[in-house]
């Protein structure tokens, strides 16, 4: 299934109008199974199927290692590629169905409560000891926006891209769904036998919800750094759970909200973020 879509347009500019063909980023939905039983319905690009069924499942607490998964595969036979059945390895505790529809901007929509939304992490993000510099994060922007191949020709896709400490991307996924863009980023980390990603960042080209950071403490992550702002319960989160968090990361400058301790400035030799401020 291609990740766009064609569609005729009337472009105006000032007072000129013409009709041309447009570039769309495809939106179908796709419904996740497992063991044959439909268990949720996301909206997503088509492209990275399994990684993003993967990465749902390592967030939901379900998947650690590829070792858990017995196979995936397209039902086909349906006539087309919007369905994908997950069958776990033996002793592998099937999540719970969660019987609604997740659109391309929620991932946690329906979720009975708060404290349903925080399943335990089977890694610590608190206990890693990653430090990154700040004019490497500064990097992480353009060089997220550079392997953004579709959001080129669409101009409409999320990424999400995982970075090494040193600003090597690792991996880079997009799509319409800022969630899913990071559980196929995830998925492939656990298809590799990567989990968890300690020493890693994760660079997202929006805001860094709540969703968001529960992903990256599911996998691992210690740091998250976004373009835009996050939330108040993404905030929350992060300090709870030991995770660096980072918004408004746009040229030299770049807002701290957690886990201010990984964070080395630019010409301030061994100081952390927090020795800096402090005088």
């Amino acid at each position: 299934m291609s990740r766009t879509k064609k569609r005729q347009i009337l472009h105006v500019k000032a007072h000129v109008s013409t009709r041309r063909r447009d570039s769309l980023a495809a939106e179908e939905p796709l419904e996740i199974r497992v063991g044959g039983q439909a268990l949720t319905v996301t909206m997503r690009t088509p492209g990275d199927d399994f990684d993003l069924a993967a990465g749902f499942l390592v967030s939901e607490g379900t998947l650690a290692s590829s070792q858990d998964i017995s196979t995936m595969r397209h039902c086909a036979d349906l006539a087309t590629y919007n369905v994908l059945d997950v069958r776990l390895a033996p002793g592998v505790e099937a999540p719970e169905a969660r019987n609604f529809s997740t659109t391309s901007s929620c991932g946690v929509c329906g979720k009975a409560s708060l404290e349903a939304v925080r399943t335990v992490a089977r890694w610590s993000a608190r206990d890693d000891p990653a430090r990154i510099g700040s004019h490497v994060l500064r990097e992480l922007p353009d060089r997220l926006r550079a392997a953004q191949r579709v959001f080129d020709r669409t101009g409409g896709l999320h990424a999400a891209g995982l970075f090494s400490l040193e600003g090597e991307a690792l991996c880079v996924r997009e799509d319409v769904g800022r969630h899913n863009a990071v559980d196929k980023l995830v998925g492939w980390a656990l298809r590799e036998d990567r989990l968890p990603l300690s020493g890693t960042v994760l660079m997202v080209s929006g805001r860094a919800s709540f969703e968001l950071v529960q992903k990256a403490v599911m996998a691992g992550i210690p740091v998250l750094a976004a373009v835009s702002a996050p939330s108040s319960l993404a905030v929350e989160l992060a300090a709870e759970e030991g995770l660096t968090l980072i918004g408004f990361l746009r040229g030299d400058s770049m807002n701290v909200y957690s886990g201010e301790h990984r964070l080395t400035l630019t010409g301030s030799g061994h100081g952390s973020a927090r020795a800096a401020t402090s005088g």
